[in-house]
């Protein structure tokens, strides 16, 4: 297997095994799941089948964000509680996840789950100085705790950009560059401290309060998969900050690098020429496709006609070629499979291990197809109507399409 890693700039080798560890970042419940979900989860289980394939044992991690402010302010623009939401739209994303064919993770821990493992991880920063309290102005209370970026000297290596680009996305995405007292404009929050009408724990030496993003996924990672794990993975979104802060925290706490091999990051899904996006509204979900009667595995064959990296945009016309693709390899399927079904099944194989090529992947079985429809229809030993042979084994294997 080989997948392009953003620091790098290039494509490289994932692992030389036994055991393949991989990193996804999880989905904040509060409105869940649009295509550009889909999109990322999708691409990441090619890898995860692809790996399993090969004889892997994957250790697949993923988390929920289950507390922060989108959620929260998602929560109380429609009157909910913010943890009966979250669980709701948690448990529609696994809908969502399994009608989609996607295997879940090993392990799938909620940002509250790993409130025990931040306030150890940020209490060791105070400790050593590579994070400070920031004393409370213009109203806010005194606490907030921030990790020194530079504390990391390899800070940045991950997506490469210059300082000016980092404080623009750093802002766009959640963070605070100008707020008054902090060390540098790029440092970023580990542990929020209380604020009235918000959801608070507990933090020991930190006080009360709640986790950072960035922290979340850097203490879950470090406790259920280690260092130097194979795959960080998520959407181009999360290079900067998120990944490149992640990183940074964790080879601070551990004195070692780097915190992945390889960071692999899907392109944007967008609607109407703009990325879909909470924010902008412009979404497409998976429930309710699946609610208008679209097969998920139609929806999941839009996804792989598009390369992962790639950026593209949703459209009904898209879909109906994907509906018309599943109905030629159903067909397919049912038809005496040929002589080739082992060259086929080594293509794929070829296909998805450079850099998840899923469409040249789908272009190799519409050949299968095409050939098998293009043969006399002939029951023989098999039962009419139901798939059968090789390919179709494979394609479900490995693409995660049921023919």
């Amino acid at each position: 297997m080989r997948v392009h890693d953003t620091a790098s700039g290039t494509v490289v080798p994932t692992t030389t095994g036994p055991v393949a560890r991989i990193y996804v970042c999880g989905i904040t419940p509060y409105d869940a799941t649009h295509l550009g979900h889909a999109s990322t989860y999708v691409a990441f289980d090619l890898l995860n089948r692809a790996w399993r394939d090969a004889g892997l044992d994957v250790r697949y991690v993923q988390n929920v964000t289950d507390v922060d402010d989108p959620l929260l302010e998602r929560a109380i623009a429609i009157g909910m509680d913010w943890q009966v939401l979250a669980k709701e739209q948690g448990d529609l994303f696994a809908e969502d996840m399994a009608a989609l064919g996607v295997i879940p993770p090993d392990t799938y821990l909620g940002a509250v789950e790993g409130i025990p493992l931040v306030i150890g991880s940020v209490t060791r920063m105070l400790a050593s100085g590579d994070a400070y309290r920031l004393p409370g102005r213009g109203g806010e209370p005194d606490g907030d705790v921030y990790f020194r970026v530079h504390a990391d000297p390899r800070f940045g290596s991950v997506a490469n950009l210059d300082e000016a680009t980092m404080i623009r996305l750093f802002a766009e995405h959640g963070g605070d560059p100008a707020r008054p007292g902090k060390e540098h404009p790029l440092d970023c929050l580990l542990w929020r401290a209380e604020r009235p009408g918000e959801p608070a724990w507990d933090g020991g030496p930190l006080g009360h309060g709640r986790p950072g993003w960035h922290i979340e996924c850097t203490t879950i990672a470090l406790e259920h998969l280690g260092m130097s794990f194979d795959v960080q993975g998520g959407g181009a979104d999360l290079s900067f900050p998120h990944h490149e802060m992640g990183a940074s925290q964790a080879q601070v706490l551990t004195g070692s690098w780097p915190y992945a091999e390889a960071y692999v990051h899907t392109g944007l899904v967008g609607l109407d020429g703009q990325k879909m996006s909470k924010s902008r509204g412009n979404l497409v979900f998976v429930s309710r496709l699946r609610a208008e009667g679209v097969d998920p595995a139609a929806i999941r064959l839009t996804i792989l006609a598009h390369h992962y990296r790639e950026d593209w945009e949703w459209t009904d016309a898209q879909l109906q070629v994907a509906c018309g693709r599943l109905r030629r390899w159903r067909e397919a399927a049912v038809r005496p499979e040929g002589s080739d079904a082992a060259a086929v099944l080594a293509c794929l194989r070829e296909r998805v291990a450079d850099d998840l090529d899923a469409p040249g992947a789908l272009a190799l079985v519409d050949t299968w197809a095409r050939e098998r429809l293009a043969t006399p229809a002939d029951a023989g030993d098999h039962a009419p109507g139901r798939a059968h042979g090789l390919v179709p084994l494979a394609v479900e294997a490995l693409l995660g399409v049921q023919v």
